[in-house]
């Protein structure tokens, strides 16, 4: 058994029944061990929980500056960074669901890391709106609120979004990725 392995698990359980709703012998019984054993993999359930969020929330940051890197225009950089973060939450579905629901389940400091990690990805999309109703190539009233309005949209996907439904996450990234240039009132140029 590896560490992955159990971080795996825990990822599995956490996502269905909570941080809170799993004990570690529900970790241990999936993967047929005896509690005890899970200590030669990790020193608690809390920091299963801290190295699930930490690993997402920086894997969010790295795809966003991937995204958006080498990109001048905001509606190119909105573009790449929505598709991006809209495809994520139909492929890291578990993920999603354990920071947005779980995150406050930190004890500080790992609490306050994680929510500034999360800021930093929230002010820097916000930046690339205000950028783009600076050019003209936006007309939204509110960058902060239409930030909100398209991350938020792209958490829910996790909710909702099955593999064995009948759209691919490449086809909802794209739809959801028009929606957030409807919401910022993207104007080609």
């Amino acid at each position: 058994m590896s560490n992955a392995a159990v971080v795996d698990a825990a990822l599995t359980l956490f996502a269905e029944r909570g941080y809170h709703g799993t004990a570690l012998s529900q970790i241990a019984e999936v993967l047929e061990v005896r509690t005890p054993s899970l200590y030669n993999h990790m020193r608690s359930k809390h920091e299963l929980l801290e190295t699930i969020v930490g690993d997402t929330v920086r894997g969010v940051l790295d795809d966003f500056r991937c995204a958006t890197e080498g990109r001048d225009d905001p509606l190119d950089q909105l573009y790449h960074a929505v598709l991006t973060y809209s495809r994520r939450h139909a492929t890291h579905r578990r993920e999603a669901i354990v920071v947005n629901r779980d995150t406050s389940s930190l004890d500080e400091p790992a609490r306050s890391v994680m929510q500034d990690l999360r800021r930093e990805h929230e002010h820097a999309l916000r930046s690339i709106i205000a950028d783009g109703m600076a050019t003209g190539r936006f007309s939204v009233d509110s960058p902060a609120l239409a930030s909100f309005a398209i991350r938020e949209m792209c958490v829910s996907i996790a909710r909702w979004y099955t593999d064995d439904g009948p759209i691919t996450p490449d086809q909802v990234a794209r739809e959801y990725t028009e929606f957030a240039l409807s919401i910022v009132g993207a104007r080609s140029g």
